[in-house]
């Protein structure tokens, strides 16, 4: 009986190293690749914009205020001329930054 509840307990814990050791692989992996990434952002006035949002192989075009957002476009990556951009990771890290310095 005490060796079902080991062996029950093993198992567990084996699957809780594996569901820990793929978030730590697939984090690396999107980082390593930008899998998302922000091309553009236009303020069309106080809290409202619209950006361009590179996601794969497509291209989202969303209209952002400080409640909403909302996606306006897609389009292929093939469909427009798309220079080298940061990664989204990059340009996150930089809103929030600036979030916390305005919030002060």
């Amino acid at each position: 009986m005490t060796g079902s509840y080991i062996q029950m307990a093993a198992a567990l814990l084996f699957v809780i190293f594996l569901i820990f050791a793929a978030g730590y692989v697939l984090k690396r992996k999107q980082n390593r690749f930008g899998f998302m990434s922000i091309i553009g952002y236009q303020t069309v006035g106080p809290k409202k914009g619209v950006a361009a949002l590179k996601v794969g192989r497509e291209v989202l075009i969303l209209g952002v205020t400080s409640n909403d957002m909302r996606l306006l476009k897609i389009f292929k990556e093939d469909e427009l001329e798309l220079t080298e951009t940061e990664s989204f990771q990059n340009k996150f890290d930089k809103f929030r930054s600036r979030i916390r310095v305005e919030g002060k």
